[in-house]
């Protein structure tokens, strides 16, 4: 204590834990993987969702309600385990010349196959898969002949325009989306077979055919109907190399890839600070190219090489999440060791180093609370989500009171920047953000209290993304210690017997919008 304030030095925590839209990101596929007990996961806080489009539209006339509806079935519950979730629009899980299975009829959900809305014909070419492989070729005779239908449909990028402006009616509000996937366009909406350029070669040929490989025109409609519809939303897209006249973020479905370092990771370098405003995702497909060696993601992230290349990788691009973890054993000790580092790496990771504020305060009169934050993460939060001071009761640690802080942004507490791989740090290393901001308590009963902070989710206004230190109470809480109203306390430390531990903490959950 000094001059009437009580200076706090706070502890860091020292492992990974779950917080919102970062980190480890989630797959199933509907009807057909099982969450295992104990769901959700140790670190988990979003969920990949490939939504078909004729699930959400099938008629021209469907109205935004049917996507809606689809949303809510699918995405059941997620608000209760605090998890949001990334979806993608795609029309095609594989084409059928690269082995591609039709959906399930027995499963409504199935992602297999094909999901063309009505007044869109199934794509018709010359591809032919080549025996004993997921890849195809044209006869010599077929050089330039086009694909009709399905993407190369006179009235597909009409379709585009009408179904992205209801998507964005259904989600750009809603709070249990993350970010928006772009998708759409490609197998597994993954922006290729076919193209949206001739920037890259094509996969099954050497060289580009119009109208086959790739749509000309269609980036541009994709853009335009994406940025219109989605004021709100962070939208990502596959290839860095596109869509250069929007400020889109990235979904990278190749990390951790040696074959993908050009296409990929040099290319996204090539956006500078992009990352600053748009979130960089995807995902580390292990079972192709020199990671198809291995036999489960543990095995991928637990050889030094690939750990080391993927550590890298997050931290030069500032990774925001990555899938790959939802089968993962989370009983192996080894593996979680290395999921705990790439996890903090992942996304924000905001410190408070310290803070200070007043002996007591009381009741009608302003008091002043300043703290500094530092983000050990590798990326910013997106979402300008509002910091609450929170006075809790000292036996029950149930809020009494709370207050929304001014002038705070989180969007600005920056990470670091030029990865060192050798020492393991940013080169330039991240601000400590000094934060002083003004609060008055009004009609609360005199007595001790505890002071607390934490960031809010917008939707239900209840704790949700949490400061990675030790002092925290079960709901979402950072304690920085004990204050008087209208009363001096007897003391202001608080034994560190009274925290909770903040990984264990799974109560955390906020409210939908009303549909």
């Amino acid at each position: 204590m000094k001059n009437g304030e009580v200076l706090v030095q706070l502890d860091e925590y020292p492992f990974a834990f779950r917080n919102p839209m970062k980190g480890f990101r989630e797959f199933f596929q509907p009807g057909v993987d099982k969450k295992r007990d104990g769901y959700p996961y140790p670190y988990g806080s979003m969920i990949k969702e490939y939504m078909q489009w004729n699930m959400l539209e099938d008629d021209p006339s469907d109205g935004v309600e049917k996507i809606i509806a689809y949303s809510n079935h699918r995405w059941k519950g997620v608000e209760a385990m605090n998890m949001k979730v990334i979806p993608r629009v795609y029309l095609v899980w594989v084409e059928p010349w690269h082995g591609g299975k039709k959906k399930n009829p027995d499963n409504p959900d199935d992602l297999s196959g094909t999901h063309w809305p009505k007044g869109i014909p199934e794509e018709k070419g010359p591809y032919k898969q080549l025996p004993g492989s997921v890849g195809a070729m044209v006869d010599p005779a077929d050089k330039n002949t086009p694909i009709t239908g399905g993407y190369f449909h006179p009235d597909f990028p009409a379709r585009v325009q009408q179904l992205v402006k209801k998507l964005g009616e259904a989600w750009d509000q809603d709070a249990r989306v993350a970010y928006v996937e772009m998708g759409i366009v490609g197998e597994w909406g993954e922006h290729h077979d076919p193209d949206l350029s001739t920037y890259w070669p094509p996969h099954d040929e050497p060289e580009h055919v119009v109208n086959r490989t790739w749509v000309p025109g269609l980036e541009k409609v994709l853009g335009d109907a994406f940025k219109a519809a989605f004021p709100n939303k962070k939208v990502m897209v596959r290839y860095a190399y596109e869509f250069k006249d929007y400020e889109f973020g990235l979904y990278w479905d190749s990390w951790s890839q040696r074959e993908e370092e050009k296409r990929g990771y040099e290319e996204m370098r090539k956006l500078k600070d992009r990352w600053r405003t748009q979130p960089i995702g995807g995902e580390i497909t292990w079972n192709w190219g020199s990671l198809q060696k291995f036999k489960s993601f543990e095995e991928v992230v637990k050889d030094p090489a690939t750990y080391t290349l993927t550590m890298h990788q997050i931290r030069n691009l500032h990774a925001n999440h990555l899938g790959g973890i939802t089968w993962a054993n989370f009983k192996d000790t080894a593996f979680m060791r290395v999921a705990d580092s790439l996890q903090q790496a992942m996304g924000y990771r905001f410190v408070i180093r310290h803070a200070r504020y007043p002996v007591k305060v009381e009741n009608g009169k302003q008091a002043t609370i300043g703290f500094s934050v530092v983000n050990k993460g590798s990326s910013p939060f997106y979402y300008n989500w509002p910091v609450r001071l929170f006075l809790l009761d000292p036996e029950t640690k149930k809020p009494v009171w709370s207050q929304q802080l001014t002038g705070i942004d989180i969007r600005n507490w920056m990470p670091g920047d030029d990865w060192d791989s050798t020492q393991a740090v940013y080169r330039s290393a991240a601000p400590e953000v000094e934060i002083k901001s003004s609060w008055k308590v009004e009609q609360l009963a005199a007595g001790k209290y505890l002071l607390a902070l934490s960031v809010v989710d917008p939707a239900g206004n209840q704790p949700s993304l949490r400061f990675a230190n030790s002092s925290y109470s079960n709901g979402g809480y950072t304690i920085l210690g004990q204050i008087g109203v209208d009363k001096q306390p007897d003391r202001f430390a608080v034994p560190k017997e009274a925290f909770q531990d903040l990984q264990a903490d799974t109560s955390l959950m906020y409210s939908t919008i009303q549909q």
